[in-house]
């Protein structure tokens, strides 16, 4: 019997020469935006996002460009069949500079602008909800570990009581005849079912460091040293502070925002389609070598008015498109606010009930912890059997793992309502 649990001891030692680290609550979540690939690649794509402003602004500048052209042509090509052909096509050797510049098109530049500048605040706020994503998950792992750890503690505690029960039972069995061979079965299936329980416990933990681990980036397997966190106070009474902490916080409910704006730019940048474009166009250079009829230098300058007349109705469609996202977009806000008004009385009502629970679950090990010591004094009495001192070690068990656990996950639900109410960061 005592092979199992030392074999148990020697498991869960050799865990234990894995390599360890030591962490508050703090260091984890730095680690785990440092480290985390989701972090990073939203991070990336943020910064990409804020690049497309530049390239619409880009329109707005002016176009410089260099030009060479050597042409060796054909008198004939100015007859050619099949097209409209330039009738002066001529030997030549040429280079110059073309710069052109847009004088206006009516707004549909600058919305576009404001257009990508929302899109890639937006963006910004994707990268804060991946942060608050991280966070909520290095947490919830953290306080699992340290869970996993308290319950592994009681139930080892529970695995050495009931082999001292075992062995109790062994010498009142053997020795002295007190007892019967059935009392020491129960005594034994007791110990076995503790001993599951201690099994299952290792499991949890290891499971519990594979989440924590992952949620830092650490791919590698770590057995934690972890700090106990000071108990955060009770919970507000009122829930609709949280949910107008939620609704004006919460980093989804900004993108989405955003990206309502972005797509009521859109709007206004396809409407402005309709109107003319206006640009100036200048060039200048000379030709080395050419025909006589070409000059050594040449140059122009010219007014452009682009004025869409028919197009097929590609326009209107592309404004109807325009203004039918931004209406989905407007939609969407309000769909989500309605789920994350939900989610913050789900996450109040947990936090209100782990609360709850803390006390409760102290109680309930004390009244366990009074009723074990009546049993085991009946039961050494000879006042009662072996069936009722296995209950009440069972329920000692039961409570003190309730209560071991009631802590951590009022923790846990803490950090959930901060996570809600936008104010995990």
């Amino acid at each position: 019997m005592r092979s199992s649990i030392l074999l148990a001891l020697v498991a869960f030692g050799v865990a234990q020469a894995q390599p360890t680290m030591r962490l508050t609550l703090a260091e984890a979540q730095r680690l785990a935006i440092q480290n985390n690939p989701q972090f990073s690649g939203a991070r990336f794509t943020a910064a990409a996002a804020n690049q497309v402003p530049n390239q619409y602004k880009a329109n707005l500048l002016p176009n410089l460009s260099g030009n060479f052209t050597s042409v060796g042509a054909d008198n004939g090509s100015r007859i050619a069949a099949g097209a409209l052909n330039n009738p002066v096509i001529y030997d030549r050797v040429g280079s110059g500079l073309t710069i052109s510049q847009l004088v206006t098109d009516f707004g549909r530049t600058s919305n576009l602008i404001g257009m990508a500048k929302l899109q890639a605040a937006a963006q910004d706020q994707v990268a804060e909800t991946t942060r608050a994503d991280i966070l909520l998950a290095t947490s919830s792992a953290y306080f699992a570990v340290l869970s996993a750890q308290s319950v592994l503690k009681v139930v080892g505690e529970t695995v050495k009581a009931r082999q001292t029960v075992v062995d109790q039972v062994t010498a009142l069995v053997e020795i002295a005849k007190r007892k019967s061979t059935l009392d020491l079965s129960f005594a034994n299936v007791n110990l076995s079912g503790a001993k599951l329980l201690l099994v299952q416990a290792q499991n949890e933990l290891k499971a519990a460091e594979a989440r924590l681990a992952a949620a830092m980036g650490l791919p590698g397997e770590l057995t934690f040293v972890l700090a106990d966190e000071p108990m955060p106070p009770a919970i507000p009474d009122r829930v609709q502070g949280l949910i107008d902490a939620a609704i004006q916080n919460r980093p989804e409910l900004k993108d989405l925002r955003l990206q309502q704006s972005a797509a009521e730019r859109l709007t206004k940048a396809e409407h402005a389609l309709f109107f003319p474009s206006v640009g100036v166009l200048g060039t200048a250079g000379f030709a080395p070598a050419a025909e006589a009829q070409i000059p050594g230098r040449y140059g122009a300058i010219g007014l452009n008015i682009s004025v869409p007349i028919f197009n097929g109705g590609l326009f209107r469609a592309r404004q109807t498109e325009a203004e039918l996202k931004a209406k989905a977009a407007g939609e969407n806000v309000n769909d989500l606010q309605n789920r994350v008004i939900r989610d913050v009385r789900i996450a109040f009502v947990n936090a209100n009930t782990a609360f709850e629970r803390m006390a409760l679950t102290q109680e309930l090990v004390k009244q366990a912890q009074l009723a074990m010591d009546l049993a085991q004094n009946r039961y050494e009495l000879g006042l009662s059997d072996i069936v009722e001192l296995s209950q009440a070690q069972l329920n000692l068990t039961s409570a003190q793992i309730a209560n071991t656990t009631a802590m951590y996950d009022y923790q846990a639900q803490r950090i959930n309502v901060d996570y809600q109410t936008g104010a995990l960061h």
